[in-house]
């Protein structure tokens, strides 16, 4: 058994709050818990899923986390992954359950979930657009023809209703990605999606093919070399003591403002493994 920690830095001022995900047990790793150097002000209960997030605070203008983990892993992703609760972030329009009924109609479900995610990849650009092809709408859309600009939020957003739409039972998961060539580093958040299928269970990451310059999409957890551990699942999660009634996703601590949950700036998060080197200099 092999225990490896990840640590979050990032500025927090005096006061304010950040809402942290507690972790997330995985069939490839054991969550142990999660830690803080400030004071852990509350924890909450996420209102449709069970998982559990804390609320907590600085110390001397600082949020400092750790993730601990062992490599035991579990029997199972939790339930709940694959009974996704309705909204907006989840809810796939008429149009886009039309578009994935003609994406290979008579395959079995492990066969039809890799030309759903070939289908998804014809479909995007790997990029950080400053609008998302689903901003302001009760549904997930349909994309049609050409190419949409998307992050690997976009891109799960629009796979994972695309999957469910046409049946298959699938699941969004968040936590951190550390590219080989970064070594013991990343700069922030990832996601991919985990379908259910008579090939058992499978994971997707479709982005990480996007980046690799490909759209021949296969499951597996790293097609893009690294390391990765999982932190919280799902969509249109709800905190009810923070009114939040529908959280897109908590991919990443985020800072709690006035004008709602936001990202930090230049995080600092580093993973701890024995068998990850941090990388040579250039």
């Amino acid at each position: 058994m092999t225990e490896f920690s990840i640590t979050y830095e990032a500025d927090l001022p005096d006061g304010a709050r950040a809402l942290v995900p507690g972790g997330l047990t995985t069939p490839q790793a054991r969550c142990l818990g999660v830690d803080s150097a400030g004071p852990v002000l509350d924890q909450l209960t996420e209102a449709h899923t069970g998982q559990v997030a804390h609320v907590v605070g600085g110390a001397e203008g600082r949020l400092e986390l750790r993730f601990t983990f062992d490599d035991t892993g579990g029997d199972a992703y939790p339930e709940a992954i694959f009974r996704p609760r309705d909204s907006r972030f989840t809810r796939f329009a008429d149009a886009l359950r039309a578009e994935a009924a003609e994406i290979a109609p008579h395959a079995p479900p492990a066969e039809r979930a890799r030309a759903i995610a070939c289908a998804t990849a014809d479909r995007f650009t790997y990029g950080h657009p400053e609008a998302r092809f689903n901003d302001g709408m009760d549904a997930v859309p349909a994309l049609g023809c050409g190419l949409t600009e998307g992050s690997c939020v976009d891109i799960n957003t629009y796979f994972i209703a695309a999957l469910r739409a046409a049946g298959i039972e699938a699941g969004y998961v968040t936590g951190f990605h550390f590219p080989a060539e970064k070594g013991d580093r990343c700069e922030d958040g990832h996601c991919w999606v985990v379908t259910r299928t008579e090939a058992g269970v499978q994971e997707w990451d479709i982005a990480h093919h996007l980046k690799m310059g490909t759209r021949d999409i296969h499951p597996g957890l790293n097609p893009k070399p690294g390391f990765r551990a999982a932190g919280f699942h799902s969509m249109g999660l709800g905190f009810a003591r923070l009114d939040l009634p529908e959280l897109k996703a908590l991919i990443e601590p985020l800072h709690l403002t006035e004008d709602g949950p936001c990202a930090f700036d230049d995080p600092r998060i580093r993973l701890h493994h024995p068998a990850v080197a941090e990388p040579a200099p250039a």
